[in-house]
C-alpha cells in the first residue's frame, strides 16, 4: 500500500473549480450523486470523483458540451449535434455545426492585466499586458496576410520559448493558418525532416538563444533551413530579447544575401500598429497544430491537431484538474518543440497569466526557477521528472532557502516521476502543495492520467483518469484489469485525438500508430498499472518493456531502484537479445569520482532484487559517460538497443545529444 502523502484541506475542495462543476452537472441532470456533492467533504471526495468519472465517459456528449458551457468557449455557433459517428475511432466527428477561432478564444480577455511574464537566462525580465498581446497579434497577423498567408497555410517556427512566439502563433491561428514549432537548439537536419514534410509558407525565426551562459546565434542555422526547405516564401526574424543586445541590424545584415524576404518583427509591430484585429471563425475539427513524433526510429510523424479539439481537452485540464482559476500565475519548464508549451499556452483561455523562462534551469545553479517563483508570485509549477530528480541530487533544498509559499501545486511530466521524487518533492521542496504527476502525450496533445485538487496524494502515483477519458488497462488478450500491469488504452472517442496524420491519405499511418493492437480501441503505447482506488502507475514506454524468460519488466521499476542510489546520476536499462532469450543490461551514468566497482555492482544489484524481483537484476552493468535524450528531455531506450544490436539509427538528429550513443556500440562486455 502507497502512502499518502497529502490530503487537500476541506476549503480548498469546496472552492475547487471541479467541485462547482460536479455541482452543476449534478443538479441539471439529477444525477444520483448530487447529494453526495452537496455534502462534499475529505472523506468523500475520491467517491464524488469516482461517480463523476463515470458519468463523463458514459455520456460523453452531454459532458463535453458542459465543459464548452462552464469554461465559456466563444464562438459565433455551438451547434445542436455534439458527436457523430461516436463509435468509431478514428472517425468520430465532434461539434460538426460549431464555429470557432482558437485565438480569439485565448484572446479573450482584456486590459492592463498582465498576460506574460517572460525572464531570460540573462536575467531580462519583462510583461505583456492582455491588451499589448492582442495589439501585437493583430499587427503580425496583417504582416502574415500581407505576404498572402490564408486559412489552411502553415506558418513553422524556430523560436525559444518568448513572448514573440505566442503573438506569432496567435497570430497565425487568427487567420486559421496552421502552426508548428521547433526549439532553435534542433540541429538543421532535426528542423529539415519536420518542416521539410509541410512545406511552410512563412518561418517565424529568432537570432539567437541563450544556454547554459551563452549565447547562440541563429543566423547562419536559418540561412541553411530556408535553402533545404521547400515551399518558404518569408522570413519573419525575431531579435532574441536581451540585456546588453548588439546592434539592431547585425541580424538583418547577415541574412542580407538569403533570397527569401525578410520581415523584421519589431518593424512590422510599428507598420500595423493601430490595425484591428479579426478573427476567421471555422469548423470544430479545423487544423491548429502539426506536432512531430520523437522521430528516434525514423522521420518523424506529422501529427495534426483540431483548434476545438485542443481547446477544450485544455479547458478541462487547465481548469478542472489543475485548478486554473483568473489571474493565476502558470508556469511550466519548456521549450517550443515540447508539446507543453501548447499546453501552457492555452492558459491564456482561462485568464491565467503566462510565466515563461527560457534557458538552462541549472544556471547559475539549480535555484533559478526557484527564485523565479519567489520573484514573480507562481501559482502553479510545471516541470520534468528529471528536473526534481536533478534538483535532489544537486542536493538542494529549496523549502529552507525559498518562500515559495503561493505554489499551490507543482506538475511533472515527460518521464514516470518515481516515489523517491515524490517523496523528496514533499520534505525538501513544499509540504502543503498538490503534486500532479501526469501523462498523455503529443499524440492527444493533452493528458489520459493526472491532478485532481480534491484527491490525495500517494507516493508514487498519478491521482486519477482525467474526466471524460475513459482510459483502461488491458492485457495481452485485450482483457481489462485492475491491479496488473498492461496496456493503457482509451476506448470510447474524446475531443482532442489528431485529425489526421500529414501526407497519410489513406489513414494507415494513423491507424498503425494507434488502433493496430486492439481493434476500435486508442492503444497509447505505456506500460502501466491501475490501483482500485483508481490512481495509476507509469511502468515505462511499451516498446521499451524488458522480457526476460517471458516475463514483461517495466523499465521504471529499475529506475527507481538504481537512481537512489548516490553515486548513480542517472541509468538506461534495455533487453538485449541473448541465447535465444533477452537478457538486462544496465547502463549507468556516475557522479564525478565514482567508479563502477564490484562493490557498487553488487549493492546495484541487490538494491534492484530487494526491491524488485530476480528477473528485473541485470545481467550485464556498464558505465557510460553520458545518456542519449530526445529534445524534451526523455531517454532513449529503443535507439540505446539498436545501437547495442548493432542496427541503424533513423533520425539520430532527433536527440539533443546524439554523440551519447557512441558510449553504447561495440562494447566488448556485451559479447560474453
Amino acid at each position: 500500500m502507497s502512502t499518502k502523502l497529502w490530503q487537500p484541506a476541506a476549503s480548498a475542495i469546496e472552492q475547487a473549480n471541479i467541485t462547482d462543476f460536479a455541482r452543476r452537472v449534478s443538479e441539471k441532470y439529477s444525477l444520483p450523486f448530487h447529494q453526495l456533492v452537496c455534502e462534499l467533504s475529505v472523506q468523500n471526495s475520491l467517491q464524488v470523483y469516482e461517480e463523476l468519472h463515470h458519468w463523463s465517459v458514459e455520456n460523453k456528449k452531454a459532458f463535453w458540451s458542459e465543459v464548452w458551457d462552464h469554461c465559456g468557449v466563444v464562438a459565433e455557433t455551438k451547434g445542436q449535434t455534439v458527436l457523430v459517428d461516436e463509435d468509431k475511432m478514428p472517425g468520430a466527428v465532434w461539434f460538426p455545426q460549431a464555429r470557432l477561432n482558437f485565438a480569439e478564444n485565448l484572446l479573450k480577455h482584456s486590459g492592463n492585466d498582465t498576460a506574460i511574464v517572460f525572464r531570460g537566462e540573462d536575467k531580462l525580465t519583462r510583461s505583456v499586458s492582455f491588451d499589448d498581446l492582442r495589439s501585437e497579434t493583430a499587427a503580425i497577423a496583417h504582416a502574415l496576410k500581407s505576404v498572402g498567408v490564408k486559412t489552411g497555410d502553415r506558418v513553422a517556427a524556430l523560436m525559444p520559448n518568448i513572448p514573440e512566439t505566442i503573438t506569432a502563433m496567435l497570430a497565425a491561428s487568427s487567420i486559421g493558418s496552421v502552426w508548428s514549432s521547433c526549439s532553435p537548439d534542433f540541429g538543421v537536419q532535426g528542423v529539415v525532416d519536420r518542416f521539410g514534410q509541410i512545406e511552410p509558407e512563412v518561418l517565424v525565426a529568432c537570432d539567437g538563444y541563450f544556454y547554459n551562459g551563452k549565447f547562440h546565434n541563429c543566423v547562419e542555422k536559418i540561412a541553411e533551413i530556408l535553402e533545404k526547405v521547400p515551399g518558404i516564401k518569408q522570413l519573419i526574424l525575431v531579435p532574441m530579447p536581451r540585456l546588453n543586445a548588439p546592434a539592431a541590424d547585425a541580424a538583418s545584415q547577415s541574412l542580407q544575401n538569403i533570397s527569401v524576404p525578410v520581415i523584421h518583427y519589431q518593424q512590422a509591430i510599428e507598420d500595423y500598429a493601430n490595425v484591428s484585429l479579426e478573427f476567421a471563425r471555422l469548423p470544430f475539427d479545423h487544423p491548429l497544430y502539426i506536432m512531430y513524433s520523437s522521430g528516434t526510429t525514423g522521420v518523424p510523424k506529422c501529427i495534426v491537431h483540431s483548434a476545438g479539439g485542443t481547446l477544450l481537452q485544455h479547458l478541462k485540464e487547465h481548469q478542472m484538474h489543475c485548478d486554473v482559476k483568473l489571474g493565476d500565475r502558470l508556469f511550466y519548464f519548456t521549450t517550443c518543440g515540447w508539446m507543453m508549451w501548447n499546453w501552457l499556452v492555452t492558459g491564456l483561455a482561462s485568464g491565467a497569466t503566462l510565466m515563461l523562462y527560457d534557458g538552462s534551469p541549472f544556471y547559475p545553479d539549480g535555484n533559478v526557477l526557484f527564485d523565479y517563483i519567489d520573484d514573480q508570485s507562481i501559482n502553479i509549477f510545471g516541470t520534468s521528472a528529471k528536473y526534481i530528480d536533478a534538483v535532489n541530487k544537486a542536493g538542494l533544498a529549496p523549502m529552507q532557502s525559498h518562500d515559495l509559499s503561493t505554489v499551490k501545486s507543482i506538475l511533472s511530466t515527460g518521464s514516470p516521476l518515481a516515489p523517491e521524487s515524490f517523496s523528496f518533492v514533499y520534505e525538501k521542496i513544499k509540504q502543503d502543495v498538490c503534486l500532479s504527476s501526469v501523462s498523455g502525450g503529443t499524440d492527444i496533445l493533452g493528458c489520459f492520467v493526472g491532478g485532481n485538487p480534491t484527491l490525495p496524494v500517494y507516493r508514487g502515483e498519478l491521482q486519477c483518469r482525467l474526466l471524460g477519458m475513459a482510459v483502461d488497462v488491458y492485457d495481452d488478450q485485450g482483457r481489462s484489469v485492475v491491479g496488473d500491469k498492461g496496456e493503457l488504452v482509451c476506448v470510447e472517442v474524446f475531443p482532442s485525438m489528431p485529425i489526421s496524420f500529414w501526407n497519410d491519405d489513406d489513414g494507415s499511418k494513423y491507424h498503425g500508430a494507434y488502433f493496430d493492437k486492439f481493434a476500435n480501441v486508442w492503444c497509447h503505447g505505456d506500460f502501466v498499472e491501475l490501483t482500485e482506488r483508481g490512481s495509476m502507475l507509469i511502468h515505462g514506454r511499451s516498446d521499451a518493456v524488458l522480457n526476460p524468460g517471458g516475463v514483461r519488466i517495466g523499465t521504471a521499476e529499475i529506475y527507481r531502484q538504481v537512481e537512489q542510489l548516490a553515486e548513480i546520476v542517472e541509468s538506461i536499462v534495455i533487453g538485449q537479445n541473448w541465447q535465444s532469450d533477452v537478457r538486462v543490461v544496465l547502463f549507468v551514468k556516475l557522479s564525478d569520482g565514482i567508479e563502477l566497482d564490484d562493490d557498487l555492482q553488487t549493492r546495484i544489484k541487490s538494491k534492484i532484487r530487494s526491491n524488485c524481483t530476480p528477473r528485473h537484476v541485470p545481467s550485464v552493468i556498464l558505465a557510460v559517460d553520458d545518456i542519449p535524450r530526445t529534445k524534451s528531455g526523455k531517454i532513449v531506450e529503443l535507439a540505446v538497443r539498436q545501437v547495442v544490436h548493432g542496427e541503424t539509427i533513423k533520425n539520430k538528429e532527433a536527440l539533443a545529444n546524439p554523440e551519447a550513443l557512441r558510449y553504447f556500440a561495440d562494447r566488448a562486455e556485451l559479447n560474453s
